[in-house]
């Protein structure tokens, strides 16, 4: 018995929900990379995978309106109902809803990025631009055999690490390794879209990377990146740390304490460098991603104390400067906000 078409069920298959995954679960890795470098950023986790979900479905439509429009949906297509193809939806109306994802995580990146660090507008920029030209615009990509590549940077490098800079302010080993098991397995997924899909992409002239490589070749490299993708391992397990290790105080280590005292600098060591001071550094950093790359060094260097000088009375700017020092330095770390009755002295230079 065949199941009638309606607008709803159309629609619902155009989003492709069984897709989602591929979004949802980056923006999972880098909460859990950014949970384990010392703490998260919940509304701002919550933009990523908004910005995440919004992009992907963008996709699908985008992906949906194109491939019609070129001819690679027929009618020995086999897998879900496209809405384009389908003749219940008009195409423009998907094209327009793809439109609006796209959009949407505009609106939503735009302000996750003037909230934690506007570089982030060229990353986000670049993120629309690909997903709209994956099977859009003049040439695109995804029918040059580049879908994979664009999938597993994209959906996977980016989308970790992405999620864990809004989140933590930085992005480390452990970040890049788990946008690279993300971005396999996202790129699995494609793969084995594209080799479902084989005999009508050949005969549309969409040259995928199963087109080109063939049946046999596909299935290999699909193995292979499923595989892949549980072989990685945090680079940094199994070495000491030396977050919260307080090193042994030895003589002459003053002086390169007090070099780090330079102003423009951030950090400004107190003048009595005994052995119970080495550990505590001042940063003077003003915006919260610069306030979280001192601490970082700083925690390089061997700092496990750390106080931040007051620029605005103790209010929301300064709380801010104080939880991106807190995700930088660990659980393990003292990170306090200075006291009026805190002045500390600027090394000689």
């Amino acid at each position: 018995m065949t199941v009638p078409l309606t607008h709803a069920r159309v629609w619902w298959s155009a989003v492709r929900p069984a897709t989602l995954a591929a979004s949802v679960a980056p923006v999972l890795a880098g909460t859990a990379v950014a949970i384990h470098q010392g703490g998260i950023r919940p509304a701002a986790g919550f933009g990523a995978l908004v910005v995440a979900l919004a992009i992907q479905i963008g996709v699908n439509f985008a992906n949906d309106y194109s491939d019609f429009v070129r001819g690679a949906d027929t009618p020995r297509r086999v897998g879900p109902v496209r809405a384009a193809s389908s003749g219940v939806v008009a195409p423009e109306r998907v094209r327009w809803a793809a439109v609006v994802a796209f959009g949407v995580a505009g609106a939503v990146g735009l302000a996750l990025s003037l909230a934690t660090d506007w570089r982030l507008l060229v990353v986000g920029a670049a993120c629309l631009l690909a997903g709209w030209l994956y099977t859009g615009g003049p040439r695109p990509y995804g029918y040059l055999g580049l879908g994979e590549l664009f999938v597993f940077v994209f959906f996977g490098l980016v989308a970790t690490c992405g999620t864990v800079y809004v989140e933590s302010l930085r992005v480390t080993s452990l970040a890049v390794v788990a946008g690279i098991g993300m971005g396999f397995l996202a790129t699995a997924i494609l793969v084995l879209n594209n080799l479902r899909d084989i005999e009508t992409d050949a005969a549309a002239g969409k040259r995928t990377l199963a087109t080109r490589i063939g049946r046999d070749r596909t299935l290999i490299l699909l193995v292979l990146l499923v595989c892949g993708a549980f072989t990685f391992r945090d680079p940094d397990r199994g070495r000491p740390r030396a977050r919260g290790v307080r090193g042994p105080w030895r003589p002459g280590a003053c002086g390169r304490a007090q070099a780090h005292g330079r102003r423009g600098d951030g950090l400004r060591a107190p003048a009595d460098c005994g052995p119970a001071r080495m550990t505590r550094a001042y940063v003077t950093a003003i915006h919260p991603q610069d306030v979280a790359r001192e601490v970082d060094r700083c925690v390089a260097r061997g700092y496990t104390s750390f106080v931040l000088r007051d620029i605005a009375g103790g209010g929301m700017l300064d709380q801010e400067r104080l939880g991106a020092a807190r995700y930088a330095a660990g659980l393990h770390a003292n990170v306090e906000l200075e006291a009026p009755s805190d002045v500390p002295v600027t090394a000689p230079r």
